[in-house]
């Protein structure tokens, strides 16, 4: 990325260019990030091709104003990242499903950034922290938004657990990004992808989350949940007002 496509993703996450590659600046640009841009699959159900190229990520989020989800949103981050002068590397993870099994490999992309020690960076899996997580600790690493923990239980991989009981088995190794082209190819056309069968636009809030599920609002405050169903226009409204994604049309879920 040159001066001025950096600039431009700054000026898009409302973020200030650092000074320097450090652990304050990656705190800062990964909660500027999920405050601005949102975890959203419409794409798929408005026809839109994916395509996993910087080029094409960050024209996504940058020049059209929209979110993605995990291969797209961390990633443009990468490229970012990289732009600034991190030294950021791609990796596999493999998201748990139950029943003693994660899902398959390339099924989510996350980052890890080599500073003084190597951090765990996510922008683009629903609860992760909103700070990276130190690769190498161990026991649980305490945010405002909850706990997080990184176990070593199937060597070289690595398990990581948040809120709510999720958790996703991460691969050290560094990957392309065209590595995940599969793995985005089957979330957008599978009829098991819970991408293709549902609607989803979620953003971090400063005290919680707002998300649209089809027409439905789901409001978080400080703890307190709210939902409201929403008329066609009002979920225009919302997507534009809430989520700064405007629309023409709303993106439908069709029969597989």
């Amino acid at each position: 990325m040159d001066d001025g496509r950096i600039d431009a993703y700054l000026a898009r996450i409302g973020a200030e260019r650092p000074e320097r590659a450090d652990l304050g600046a990656l705190r800062e640009l990964q909660r500027a990030h999920l405050l601005a841009v949102p975890f959203e699959n419409l794409s798929i159900h408005l026809d839109e091709p994916i395509v996993l190229t910087e080029e094409a990520l960050v024209a996504k989020l940058v020049d059209r104003r929209r979110g993605g989800f995990c291969y797209e949103l961390n990633g443009a981050f990468a490229a970012l990242l990289g732009g600034l002068g991190f030294r950021v590397t791609r990796h596999s993870a493999r998201v748990w499903i139950g029943g003693e099994r994660f899902s398959v490999p390339f099924d989510h992309m996350a980052l890890l950034v080599a500073l003084d020690e190597p951090y765990l960076v996510d922008v683009g899996f629903g609860r992760f922290s909103q700070q990276p997580l130190r690769l190498h600790a161990r026991g649980p690493q305490l945010f405002a938004d909850g706990e997080y923990e990184v176990v070593e239980r199937a060597l070289p991989d690595l398990d990581v657990r948040g809120p709510a009981g999720w958790e996703y088995r991460l691969d050290p190794r560094p990957y392309d990004l065209a590595d995940f082209t599969m793995g985005a190819w089957w979330h957008q056309t599978s009829p098991d992808s819970h991408f293709t069968r549902s609607l989803t636009c979620s953003l971090v809030t400063p005290d919680g989350r707002v998300t649209l599920s089809g027409t439905r609002l789901v409001t978080t405050r400080a703890g307190e949940r709210t939902e409201k169903e929403l008329t066609d226009s009002q979920t225009l409204q919302v997507y534009r007002e809430r989520f700064g994604v405007t629309l023409d049309r709303l993106p439908q879920v069709r029969p597989r």
